[in-house]
């Protein structure tokens, strides 16, 4: 059975940082491409970072490259999103997810989700 747990979340204040865990089993990171997801209230949920398999190449939306960092550590199938300069429309509930495979693919492509953390930058 393929769970992911997400951790790290909080509150945390414009200009700070955050790094967000995405703990996995059931699955190895190996072989699978993970990618991390946002949705604030009220808006539609949102790519924010990939990282495919093997070659662990990245992938960043616009609006977070140069202040997010997306990395892994395959003996632990763990991946984490290291989140600095935060901004108030950072907030969100942050999740994470696996690819079938080994490259990054479009989102609705997922299929193994984890149950968010919330990350709320405020003042």
């Amino acid at each position: 059975q393929v769970t992911l747990v997400e951790s790290g979340g909080g509150l945390v204040q414009p200009g700070g940082s955050l790094r967000l865990s995405c703990a996995g089993s059931g699955f190895s990171t190996d072989y699978h491409a993970i990618g991390w997801f946002r949705q604030a209230p009220g808006k539609e949920r949102e790519g924010v970072s990939c990282i495919s398999s093997a070659d662990r190449t990245t992938y960043y939306r616009d609006s977070v490259k140069g202040r997010f960092t997306i990395a892994k550590d395959n003996a632990k199938d763990t991946v984490y999103l290291q989140m600095n300069s935060l901004k108030p429309e950072d907030t969100a509930v942050y999740y994470c997810a696996t690819f079938p495979y080994g490259g990054c693919g479009s989102e609705d492509e997922y299929d193994y989700w984890g149950q968010g953390t919330q990350v709320t930058v405020s003042s």
